[in-house]
């Protein structure tokens, strides 16, 4: 049987529906239906939208994914099941993260909206973290102070730019930065303005056009220990950019005076 028709069974046994009821709601004979089921033949693109619209659940998904290893009321809430996977689930019931490898981190851009590419990333639970669609990212460069290279960063999926706060952590997935971290500022008519914690640079406008997918800090998980001679970098680095941070502002005080 093809992931299709192992879905569309588990779906029907969701919704505690006989196949004759299923197929007079798709105006379908049984036998046509059944047929469907068994992976006897494969339905035309009419009864796919039918019975997408039916459960609620996008196309890609039904054809692609086995739907059996997720929350079907997490398929349910997403909105057109565009981008975003539902939480997956493990045997026991817990709540899985998927994690973006650092290897695997130039391809997300690509992959992000394609079903196979998420179920195969390698997942991890973590018992604390309910309530929500999480994933993890790869911390990279040195715009994402605490966070060194190793670390991941636990982001909670956003689905709408109104629920943004302002100074809060944010992964962004944009077709121009691909994954970055970024403390959001404000939004603007067709942008929204962020900033790195290293004040070394400066914030900047992310066009709306260009954001993908928006994930909220949820927690951290570092894998690599900080060396003394690092975690004195750090602070010396940190030390910098509050110097900096001043003469900026005392330039700028200085220009509103003159």
């Amino acid at each position: 049987m093809s992931k299709f028709s192992d879905n569309i069974v588990f779906l029907r046994g969701k919704k505690n529906i006989t196949q004759q009821e299923l197929a007079d709601i798709l105006m379908l004979t049984r036998s046509r239906y059944v047929a469907y089921e068994y992976g006897r033949s494969e339905p035309p693109i009419e009864i796919l939208v039918r019975i997408s619209k039916y459960y609620d659940i996008s196309i890609d998904l039904l054809v692609n994914i086995d739907v059996r290893k997720f929350s079907i009321d997490e398929i349910i809430e997403l909105p057109d099941n565009r981008i975003v996977l539902p939480v997956r689930v493990d045997n026991e019931g817990n709540d899985q993260i998927e994690i973006v490898q650092q290897k695997a981190s130039m391809g997300y851009l690509n992959g992000y909206s394609d079903p196979e590419y998420i179920e195969g990333l390698d997942t991890i639970s973590l018992p604390f973290l309910k309530g929500g669609k999480f994933r993890a990212f790869p911390a990279d460069g040195d715009s994402m102070p605490p966070y060194k290279n190793g670390t991941y960063i636990v982001g909670k999926y956003v689905e709408n730019l109104s629920d943004l706060k302002t100074d809060r952590t944010y992964v962004f997935i944009t077709t121009n930065d691909g994954i970055s971290y970024k403390r959001f500022q404000f939004h603007e008519a067709d942008g929204i303005w962020v900033r790195a914690d290293n004040q070394f640079y400066e914030p900047y406008k992310i066009p709306l056009t260009e954001i993908k997918e928006i994930w909220e800090f949820a927690c951290s998980i570092n894998t690599k220990e900080y060396g003394p001679d690092e975690f004195a970098e750090h602070h010396i680095q940190n030390f910098i950019s509050e110097i900096k941070t001043d003469i900026k502002q005392i330039k700028e005080k200085v220009g509103a005076r003159n």
